[in-house]
């Protein structure tokens, strides 16, 4: 068995927001500034299931679901950019999102893509980690505009394929 990477519509509505809320517990303040954005994406991507199957995959470990990928293809072949990429809090720290990350990237180098572009918090240090594990450079650093201001400098990483 061990990891499979499998379709999102396999999996009820609610999963993809449940895997972020469980992905981010480690800060309850993630979930108060997301929560209705989270709940948005999971909606969009189980009213879509063409998009969500063509533009995403849910990760699991012996069946369960223990994370997803999905990235942005509006701009492609100019780039694609990665949306969500979460593991669930019980899996982090076992090479799972470096698994799940490198899985993404070859799914989306098939489509002549030029690069692949994702963008995350300074204070998310192992995701900076895995990122550049895989081979993504930091492309640049810029200011929090959101409003969830405990989040700090926000960092663009690019991938070029």
């Amino acid at each position: 068995m061990g990891i499979e990477f499998k379709k999102v519509s396999g999996f009820n509505r609610g999963i993809l927001f449940e895997l972020l809320k469980d992905a981010y517990s480690f800060d309850c303040r993630y979930e108060q500034s997301y929560n209705s954005d989270w709940q948005v994406f999971d909606n969009f991507f189980f009213g879509n299931l063409q998009i969500a199957d063509k533009y995403g995959f849910i990760t699991t470990l012996n069946e369960e679901a223990i994370g997803f990928i999905s990235w942005d293809p509006r701009n492609m072949p100019k780039y694609a950019e990665i949306g969500h990429n979460c593991i669930a809090s019980k899996h982090k720290s076992n090479g799972y999102g470096k698994i799940q990350l490198q899985a993404a990237v070859n799914r989306i180098a098939q489509n002549d893509v030029r690069k692949i572009i994702v963008t995350t918090n300074d204070d998310l240090i192992p995701a900076q980690r895995m990122y550049e594990s895989v081979g993504f450079t930091i492309y640049q650093k810029k200011k929090n505009q959101n409003i969830a201001d405990f989040i700090g400098e926000l960092i663009d990483y690019v991938y070029f394929l």
